[in-house]
């Protein structure tokens, strides 16, 4: 059996379920319980510093 036929043959099985695997894990991982508060700090970032008006000088950009 050459190498390519044996890669081939282990990308085609194994690694799909590896991967596959390491998928669902990392969906997991995001939906999990409590991660609700971090999502929430993260998406709130660009807002953060709008509390100040603008001044001339930042009209300009």
């Amino acid at each position: 059996m050459d190498t390519y036929s044996l890669l081939r043959e282990f990308a085609d099985s194994w690694m799909l379920l590896v991967l596959f695997t390491i998928f669902v894990g990392v969906f997991l991982w995001v939906i999990r319980p409590g991660s609700s508060a971090i999502h929430r700090d993260t998406a709130a970032i660009p807002f953060r510093n709008d509390d100040a008006p603008m001044g001339p000088e930042e009209d300009q950009r």
